[in-house]
């Protein structure tokens, strides 16, 4: 009994690109094209990613709490 055709099994799962959609490509993962790549660094460095804040931090480290 002979082995059948191998199989092989991807490392990663192929994915979407982020940014426009299309499959992701192996140079720029988990981008499509440099472009996309770029464009998702900009908005890192723009501060578009921002989490916001839940509560008030305070402005003087020292101050501590007055209660």
């Amino acid at each position: 009994m002979s082995p059948g055709p191998a199989t092989v099994t991807p490392l990663r799962p192929k994915r979407r690109c982020p940014e426009c959609g299309r499959a992701a490509g192996r140079e720029n993962y988990p981008f499509c094209s440099a472009r996309c790549k770029t464009v998702d660094l900009h908005r890192w460095l723009s501060g578009s990613y921002v989490i916001p804040a839940t509560e008030e931090v305070p402005s003087d480290p020292q101050a501590g709490d007055a209660d």
